[in-house]
């Protein structure tokens, strides 16, 4: 039976290499608003030996779009057994009085609103034996990192709440905590730091399955 992975944020950095290291035994449902971004995993997923993913590309701030794609698995697969959400909207740094009313929303909606919704409709995807994981990155308090560190708090607030809740009854659900990469998120906010020592993402991939 193919086992199935969604993964939300797939086109680019943690969650494309999460997406090719599940590859070899996973079926791939690779969700991202970039196309080009996504079919050039699917060119990587092939080149690598691994069976063409299921690319989606959708915003997932779009709740009827959200529900169109979990119906769409369960029609094909019957369920899902792991959903890794690496979506996130990195706001420019701005002082917490200088923080734009757009980017104040679009964080708001990308990294809490959207995962509340992508929760209550994969949870029954996947099940009592399915697993879930979020990324944290805890940037909450830190000076200029307003909005993206107040909406990722309230996302991993959502996430471990469901993990409590879920623990007895499942499924599965884990926060894990990612090294620096040198990733198109990371240079926004640091631009200019020497990316020498930061951890691949790959070898990140590698390791945070390993804990799953």
């Amino acid at each position: 039976m193919t086992r199935t992975a969604l993964i939300t944020g797939a086109s680019r950095g943690l969650g494309a290499a999460l997406a090719e290291a599940l590859a070899p035994s996973h079926h791939i449902i690779a969700v991202a608003r970039t196309t080009g971004a996504l079919e050039e995993l699917d060119d990587r997923i092939r080149a690598a030996g691994g069976a063409a993913a299921t690319l989606a590309p959708m915003d997932i701030t779009q709740p009827q779009a959200m529900a169109t794609l979990c119906r769409g698995i369960y029609d094909r697969w019957g369920g899902l057994d792991l959903w890794l959400h690496c979506a996130i909207h990195a706001a420019p740094l701005s002082p917490a009085g200088h923080i734009d009313p757009k980017d104040w929303e679009k964080s708001v909606a990308i990294n809490a609103s959207a995962v509340s919704v992508l929760i209550a409709y994969v949870a029954p995807l996947l099940g009592r034996e399915g697993r879930a994981a979020f990324f944290d990155d805890p940037r909450a308090g830190q000076k200029f990192f307003g909005a993206y560190g107040a909406t990722k708090a309230a996302q991993m607030a959502l996430a471990r709440s469901w993990a409590a809740e879920s623990e007895n009854i499942g499924p599965r659900v884990r926060i894990l905590a990612p090294q620096p990469m040198p990733t198109a998120t990371r240079a926004r906010f640091f631009p200019g730091e020497d990316r020498s020592g930061l951890a691949s993402p790959a070898d990140e991939a590698a390791r945070l399955l390993a804990l799953l």
